[in-house]
């Protein structure tokens, strides 16, 4: 029987957890810090345990004897708590620190992406706020203005015009408003559109993919206000036929997934890929 740690304080761990509880092969469910929900599952045990605090949860999985941690968040993926467990002979599922960069640094996923020729929005990346203006101005707007870090879903502004686009910059390279995640900013061109989520599982090399979803991230009606974390999600995706679930494989997922194997950076664990999808059906 497999002892089994969430990694996590979300919706998502919490289902990760219900369901890990269900199976006959798993005897125990520990989740790290788990949150209301996960507190009242009778097969779940929560544990006070920060979920970006490596050397804790592995020194946990030690004592507990755990078989399997599963990782939810982004953030200590990047920290690299998949490597910390591999080096103690823990079996953690997501990616290496160096994989996650994928999707811990915008531009690091923008270079990737021009380098294996999957498609994606024209950019340039700024450290210096009146460089990030200049280049606003030369441009106009529309415009998105993203955080290079992890932001939890909030670092992305779609700036309709130039007043916009200067705040957000100003927000993130003056104010520090996300910190180290906003030390950088991406700033690309405006797609038009329908955007959807489209998730996978892979091993480094077989892909499994899950059902698409979308949300409506404006905080307000008609697509206003500043962007959140995914309001209002649902799933599936009518804007995902199976011509573009095609589309999204072959021309995304799996030149994704081949090109971090090429690079050196196998990438094992949820793949997440947001895509844009025009009046022409095609992808972004």
């Amino acid at each position: 029987m497999m002892r089994v740690l969430i990694v996590g304080s979300g919706g998502r761990e919490h289902a990760l957890a219900w369901k890990a509880s269900l199976s006959p092969l798993v005897s125990d469910v520990f989740v790290a810090p788990g949150n209301g929900g996960t507190e009242l599952e009778p097969l779940i045990k929560n544990v006070p345990i920060h979920s970006n605090n490596i050397d804790d949860l592995a020194d946990f999985a030690l004592q507990k004897r755990i078989d399997l941690t599963i990782v939810g968040p982004e953030d200590p993926l990047v920290l690299g708590i998949t490597d910390k467990f591999k080096s103690l002979n823990l079996n953690c599922f997501g990616p290496s620190k160096d994989a996650a960069q994928l999707e811990g640094s915008k531009d690091f996923m923008k270079k990737f992406l021009i380098r294996h020729n999957i498609p994606t929005a024209t950019y340039q990346s700024f450290i210096d706020a009146d460089e990030a203006i200049l280049y606003i101005k030369k441009q106009g707007c529309p415009l998105v203005i993203k955080a290079d870090g992890l932001a939890a879903g909030k670092g992305v502004t779609v700036a309709h015009n130039e007043k916009e686009a200067i705040r957000a910059v100003e927000k993130c390279l003056n104010n520090n408003v996300f910190g180290e995640a906003g030390s950088k900013v991406i700033i690309e061109e405006f797609l038009e559109g329908e955007e959807a989520s489209f998730i996978v599982l892979t091993d480094g090399q077989t892909v499994l993919p899950f059902a698409s979803s979308q949300d409506h991230k404006a905080r307000d009606n008609n697509d206003l206000g500043p962007n959140t974390g995914g309001m209002g999600a649902y799933s599936p995706a009518p804007v995902v036929t199976d011509a573009i679930h095609k589309k999204i494989m072959n021309q995304i997922i799996f030149p994704t997934v081949q090109g971090m194997k090429k690079e050196g950076l196998e990438y094992c664990g949820f793949l997440y890929a947001g895509v844009m999808i025009d009046s022409e059906k095609k992808i972004k």
